[in-house]
């Protein structure tokens, strides 16, 4: 066990995380996915569907913790065009890499994302010897188990480069050698293949992933590798499934019925990480966004992440896009020009992790999204599902029937595959402010050194690009050199 715990380098995540083991609680109040922290169950705890679902559950917690996928977005989102960050953030807006503070904060990431796959590995290797469990309960927590594993990578892979594969096989191996991109991309998508294939249509509690939820990461994977014609494919699985819509809106208000505090579920979730309002349960992340002020945060706020009236998206972007509404002027000391946001806002948040907005990482707004780039990609220029699919998201963000053509529309024969990427790009960085998105599209479209240029005037440093790997696992990791293992710059 301790080997194989350093060989995660976890030491810090466990002192906080030792002593948890997640047990779901399904009530009809609960909205979602929601643990309760019991004594820690030894790696033999595989023995019946419960134990077994209680470990995957453990999956789940490193990703909720506050240097988690919280601190992970406000950090990715200090690099876009459309923020800048704040206080110990606001070094990231000269795009020079990482000063001390937060290469110690992504190396927390790093650590968190790893513990994560730890708890998968665990599933994987033991959940099959289990002695009082069907093997379709079996199939289904490994399938999640995977698709999970799979999940971790795909953050580690666009934002590290090659990293340490550690699976089920080589778990307690201490010294993991650093695979190439190329081997952990292999790798996420033989486990999205085989959670294709096990885990179910239809889950019977909102937060898990299902069978869409992993053909949805599949088409982001392809996408990201430019598989084109599979990135199309898959996500247009997931269409013709017709199970998804968007959820309509007529005011910059109802983008709440989406991203509340209050939300259950919509229509248009496919894979979210489900968040509660209650201490430690919560998203922190939103206190990012918000200004005690306002009192949008029950817990106030440290507007961490702000932008300006002057920035070339928003002084650019109609005034008739309600998801420009969610943008705000509020004066927060500096230059007069501040706007805040109110995308993710819990005025009854009692605590900082106690803000009850949910996490989505796919929406069907994604797919459609995903589905239109790739198709254009595939056919060397945009398809009429393409065009249909990109006019459904800008449509619903003006208010106008998602599934019917309007005056707000953008026409196919105005548009080639050059010109209908940046369309894509463009509606995007609308769509996805705040998710997390923005500077991983930005790097896979080659696009971030000409739009960082045109929008905010700085130059993005070679090491930019990539994050450092930690001190916590080049110091336990011999099978790493500290010098030719690291990424350039570092």
């Amino acid at each position: 066990m301790r080997n194989s715990l350093k060989s995660y380098r976890f030491l810090k995540s466990l002192n906080r995380l030792s002593g948890l083991i997640l047990l779901i609680s399904f009530s009809a109040c609960q909205k979602e996915l929601i643990e309760d922290p019991k004594s820690l169950a030894a790696e033999n705890f595989y023995n019946t569907a419960s134990e077994v679902q209680a470990a995957v559950n453990a999956i789940y917690t490193p990703y909720r913790d506050i240097n988690g996928l919280p601190g992970y977005i406000a950090q990715v989102d200090c690099y876009v065009d459309y923020a800048l960050g704040r206080g110990s953030y606001a070094s990231l807006n000269d795009f020079q890499g990482l000063n001390s503070t937060n290469v110690t904060r992504v190396g927390s990431m790093w650590d968190l994302f790893y513990l994560s796959i730890r708890n998968a590995n665990f599933v994987i290797k033991n959940a099959p010897n289990g002695k009082s469990i069907s093997q379709a309960d079996i199939n289904t927590n490994v399938g999640e188990a995977k698709f999970l594993r799979a999940f971790n990578y795909f953050f580690l892979v666009r934002n590290w480069g090659g990293v340490p594969i550690r699976t089920e096989a080589n778990m307690t191996i201490v010294d993991a050698k650093k695979n190439t991109a190329d081997e952990v991309y292999k790798q996420i998508i033989a486990d999205l293949l085989d959670a294709e294939i096990n885990l179910p249509a239809i889950q019977t509690q909102s937060g898990r992933p299902t069978k869409w939820s992993v053909k949805t990461l599949l088409a982001d994977v392809y996408l990201q590798l430019e598989r084109y014609p599979e990135a199309r494919d898959k996500a247009n699985e997931v269409i013709a499934y017709d199970k998804y819509a968007l959820v309509p809106i007529s005011s910059t208000d109802d983008l709440q019925k989406i991203f509340g505090a209050a939300v259950v579920t919509t229509p248009e979730e496919i894979f979210y990480i489900k968040f509660a309002r209650q201490n430690l349960l919560g998203n922190y992340f939103v206190m990012f966004l918000n200004h005690p002020g306002t009192k949008f945060s029950g817990a106030g706020g440290f507007y961490g992440l702000h932008s300006e009236t002057t920035n070339a998206v928003y002084k650019n972007w109609d005034n008739n896009d309600f998801r420009k509404g969610l943008w705000y002027p509020y004066n927060i000391g500096l230059d007069g020009n501040s706007i805040l946001n109110k995308k993710f806002i819990d005025p009854l948040a009692t605590s900082q992790t106690g803000h009850g907005n949910d996490m989505p990482f796919y929406r069907y707004a994604d797919l459609l999204l995903i589905y239109a780039e790739a198709a254009s990609r595939a056919a060397n220029g945009p398809t009429a599902g393409a065009m249909e699919a990109l006019n459904k998201v800008h449509r619903r963000a003006y208010g106008k029937n998602p599934l019917q053509p309007s005056a707000v529309d953008f026409k196919l024969v105005d548009y080639n595959a050059a010109t209908f990427l940046d369309l894509v790009i463009k509606e995007r960085g609308y769509e996805f402010q705040y998710e997390g998105k923005r500077w991983l599209e930005l790097k896979r479209t080659g696009k971030a050194a000409e739009i960082i240029l045109a929008t905010k005037g700085k130059t993005i440093a070679a090491k930019h690009y990539l994050w450092p790997i930690p001190v916590s696992e080049l110091g336990f990791n011999k099978a790493l050199d500290p010098v030719k293992d690291q990424n350039p710059g570092y």
